[in-house]
Order: structure tokens, then sequence, then C-alpha cells
């Protein structure tokens, strides 16, 4: 079963022989791999490109293990390269590659060669890279299916389909299992023997339980304020634990660095700035954030919310959550000011839209709340809220928008709409 990655595919074929290595990151097994490998690879070939100009080394596959020393990975590309025509360098997960700096910089003296890695971690990739080579590399961040892209292989109607997508998520193998229990067991083993023994191994932690409590304290809580001090008060009041703030500090970022979780920070959106602790913490798959809760608790009010997140940051968008004060007077008088909530505020250069997940709005009251801190803002950008129940896209007088979860996460030009 074929999966298509247009967009992934578009963001590698733009950015062809610009000089750059192209940094293909993301969580494990969300499809860096096959993009790369079939897709790309795929795409080469029919463009007249020789299999003997595509050079590709798996460095976490045993066969090319002797890759990983940098002496004998730059033999064999060297050896490779017969001629002056283009050749294109295709790398997986090269974090396990020795001095891969180097190696890569390297590389990009070969006036031939087209440059493709992939990595499963940011802080050796995205961030080392682009420092390294001053403005050389270039990132192309793949996320876990979105909705549309799952719906495009999945084998049932449209709500069987987010009931499917809202438990298990996206990650690409899932949508090809034909049971629960095959996707239960997968999605449970690869967040314990994958990504929290990758975090371990690589940072060397000792006290492995109490990175695993962190993870529960994080998905029990997708989409509401936190801060260390908070998640460390937790430690000690209900698992007894005496772990430090600076090391719940550290262990975030591990898990931020992985690309298993991201930070929306909070931005007052009248003032124009960052206010700083406390931010919400998402997960980049939710179906790996229910394994780890043992799929006890499936809220599909937070995990639309963290779906709604996750296409935002798939289509490009830098994604915060919104701060708004209503200054208001009391019975007796008084001006006093109250604090309200935007789900999320998205940005994409020019563009900003202001977004609610409300779920369901059954009543009056209901619908007032969730426009409350849209009518707040003042500005010409559009504020939308999103629901689960199918209705017809509608504006209403104060210029917002309200549409279905559907529209918003298959139609392309959904924001728009």
């Amino acid at each position: 079963m074929g999966i298509k990655r247009d967009k992934y595919l578009n963001d590698l074929i733009n950015r062809m022989h610009n000089g750059m290595i192209k940094v293909v990151t993301g969580i494990r097994r969300c499809g860096k791999s096959y993009l790369l490998f079939r897709i790309f690879k795929g795409y080469l070939i029919e463009q007249g490109v020789l299999e003997s100009h595509i050079i590709s080394i798996e460095l976490d596959q045993r066969k090319d293990k002797k890759y990983r020393d940098p002496d004998t990975i730059l033999d064999y590309i060297e050896s490779r390269i017969s001629d002056e025509e283009q050749y294109y360098i295709l790398l997986d997960e090269v974090q396990m590659l020795g001095e891969f700096e180097e190696v890569l910089n390297s590389l990009l003296h070969i006036q031939n060669a087209d440059i493709y890695v992939t990595g499963s971690n940011s802080k050796f990739l995205s961030k080392d890279v682009i420092t390294e080579f001053r403005g050389r590399g270039d990132e192309i961040h793949v996320y876990p299916l979105t909705f549309k892209e799952f719906m495009q292989v999945y084998d049932g109607d449209l709500y069987h389909g987010w009931a499917q997508y809202m438990v298990y998520g996206g990650l690409p193998l899932t949508v090809t299992m034909k049971t629960e229990e095959q996707k239960i067991l997968y999605l449970t083993k690869l967040f314990d023997e994958t990504y929290l023994k990758d975090i371990i191994e690589r940072h060397r932690i000792e006290k492995a339980q109490e990175l695993e409590d962190l993870v529960h304290i994080l998905a029990s809580a997708i989409g509401s304020p936190t801060n260390v001090p908070k998640i460390e008060a937790t430690f000690k009041s209900v698992i007894q634990s005496d772990i430090s703030a600076n090391t719940i500090r550290q262990y975030i970022e591990y898990l931020e660095d992985a690309f298993v979780i991201n930070k929306a920070n909070r931005y007052n959106v009248k003032g124009r700035k960052y206010i700083g602790t406390p931010v919400k913490y998402y997960f980049e798959d939710v179906g790996l954030r229910n394994a780890k809760l043992g799929f006890r608790q499936i809220e599909e009010t937070h995990i639309m919310e963290n779906i709604i997140y996750n296409e935002l940051r798939s289509r490009g968008y830098s994604v915060d959550v919104g701060i708004v004060e209503k200054r208001s007077t009391d019975s007796g008088g008084k001006s006093k000011r109250t604090q309200l909530e935007i789900d999320f505020v998205a940005n994409l250069g020019s563009r900003r839209y202001y977004i609610q997940s409300a779920f369901r709005m059954p009543t009056e009251e209901k619908r007032l709340q969730e426009k409350a801190p849209l009518v707040q803002v003042n500005d010409f950008f559009k504020k939308i809220i999103i629901v689960k129940d199918i209705v017809t896209v509608t504006r209403d007088e104060m210029g917002i928008t309200t549409m279905s979860i559907y529209d918003f996460l298959l139609k392309e030009n959904s924001l728009e709409l």
C-alpha cells in the first residue's frame, strides 16, 4: 500500500541542487526513510537519473553498519563517483554516523553531488547542522500522517476513520494493521523500546522511571497550561519523588529534541509579546500519547485540540497560545481585567489566524464563551472556531468563521473558507 506524501516530495524537489544539505527530520517511524528511499528515489529514476548515480546508505541497518565509520563512508562514496554527471547521496539516520558534521562538510565539497540526510533527533541535526554549516543546512520536518493523508489509504468511511485516527494516530504502519491488538502492541512497544530507549541510552539516564513518569504527566495534561514547578509539585505529591526542577527541564528538552512532544508558548496578542510560563505541550502523534497511557484516557476534546495543533504545524505554521485581556466593570463600578485564552495563534509569513477548538457548541452560552476571546482581538486577521459536528461553514456578523473539524482537516484551503 503506497502512501503519497506529496507535500514533502515537493519540498525535496524544490530544494534540489541548491548547494545545501537537505536535512529530513522527524520522529522515528514517521516515514522519513520511505519518503527519501522510496518516493524521492522513485522520482529521480522517473526523471531519468541512473540508479548508479544514486548512492543510498541506511545507517540504522546492519548491512550498512560499517559505514558508520567516517573514513569508511567517505571512501565508499568517493569510489562510487566515477564521472562528471550529477550524483545524489541519500543517508538515513545520519546521527548514527561518527563525526557526521565533518563527513557532511567533506561531501559539500563534491561539486556534482546533491546531499540528502534523515535523522530523528533535532539537537544532533536541525540545530547542529544548521549551526555547523552556517546556512548550508536546509531542514524539512516530516510529521506523521495528517488526517487527509490517513484517509487516502484508510479502508472505511470518514467517521470510522476519525475514530481510528483519534485513538491510534498517524504513524504510517498503524494504517496497514488490521486489528486493534496489533496497533496497541505496536505503539506501546515502539514508545518503550524505541523512543524512550533512544533517549535513555543517548543521554545516559540512570533513573529511567522518572522519565517514564514525566511522559505520563505530560500525556495526561495535553493542552493544559503547565510549567516545571507545577510538574515538580506533581512528582512530590503524587509520585513521592524528589526529582529536581533542573532534571525535569532537561528531560523535557530530551523529549522535544526527539520530536516526541512540542511546546506552545503563551503570546499576549494586544501587547505583542511572549509571556513565558506556563506553556502547553502536545504530542507529535496522538497514538503514541494514548499508548503511553494504556489507551485509558481518550478524551476527544483534548485529542481534537492536539490534532488541530499538529495539522497547523504540518502546514508550516508556528503556533502559540493567545492571551487577551478583557476589561469590565463590576457591580460596584470598579474596573477589572480578565485574561481570556485563544487556543491557537497560527503564523506563517504575513498570514495569521486565531483559532478556537470548541468540540461542540450546543447552547448559546457555550457559543458566546468560545467567541469571547476572539471578539477582544481588534485586528483584521481571520478568526475561526472549529467544532466536531458536521456544520456548514458560516461567518457571523462579528467576522468569526465556524467550521467542522472535517472541513478543516480535509480541505487544503480550509483556513480561507
